[in-house]
């Protein structure tokens, strides 16, 4: 078996690097695939938020307002990706402006604790994504979110590919560099999927969270000469947040 090639081992493989979900131990050769898998983290975030919607689901069939169950949904989705996409983003935020060289950013990235840019990027980002999914559950299109969480975790193995590891350690330089290929059948699958749920519009927003995903990129590029586990959790949040405030004018259209 090449590593190149699709394998479905690689499904729990991408949910046991992007989620905390109880899963039945996988066999080390499995772990060897790391790159390769990589096509399937849009699975990892579809899983994700659909156990996410099904809870949000069953509290708004109980009365509960749309800012409430939206603020349900995302803690949902925090615990059971144990909040490493947002870990990620609260890093970069403290590293790319704490630091006035790369090996300083990094080093400052690496620290468990957390400063103000890193408080203010989750307080901007998660005020943002409560008040927009709270929008869209008020509106009736709580599905629309599937589409969102798959496009932009089908982002972050973009960013592996055209960033070198600006580490020799951690996750991201463990993982590895995925092919070309590879990279572009989860795009694929990420985009079809998300048809069903979107229509057209899946065209606009893949767009539009494509060009938040290179920003951010060029980002880490300038900052810190690549990219990180963290540069790619800050990837997955920025796209997601570009995704929603691009839908919010969208639906009144797709109603």
């Amino acid at each position: 078996m090449r590593k190149n090639d699709i394998f479905l081992l690689d499904i729990p493989l991408a949910l046991v690097l992007l989620t905390r979900l109880p899963l039945p131990r996988l066999p080390q050769a499995a772990f060897t695939r790391q790159a390769a898998a990589v096509w399937a983290f849009p699975v990892a975030g579809l899983v994700v938020t659909t156990i996410a919607c099904l809870v949000a689901m069953a509290c708004l069939a109980l009365g509960l307002s749309a800012p409430i169950v939206a603020g349900i949904l995302l803690t949902v989705q925090v615990l059971l990706t144990g909040a490493m996409h947002e870990d990620g983003l609260a890093d970069c935020a403290d590293g790319f402006w704490g630091g006035f060289t790369p090996d300083r950013r990094l080093e400052i990235m690496k620290d468990s604790q957390i400063g103000t840019y890193g408080v203010l990027a989750l307080l901007i980002s998660l005020g943002l994504r409560w008040q927009a999914i709270a929008v869209v559950l008020d509106l009736g299109a709580m599905w629309s979110l599937l589409a969102l969480a798959m496009l932009s975790r089908a982002a972050m193995p973009f960013v592996m590919l055209w960033l070198p590891n600006a580490r020799q350690s951690g996750l991201s330089q463990s993982v590895g560099r995925p092919s070309a290929p590879t990279v572009w059948v989860g795009l694929v699958l990420a985009f079809g999927l998300s048809l069903p749920v979107l229509g057209t519009a899946s065209l606009l927003l893949s767009l539009i969270m494509a060009l938040a995903a290179l920003a951010w990129a060029v980002v880490a590029k300038v900052k810190i000469g690549g990219q990180t586990g963290d540069v790619l959790g800050g990837c997955q949040q920025i796209c997601e947040l570009a995704g929603l405030l691009a839908l919010l004018p969208l639906l009144p259209l797709l109603a």
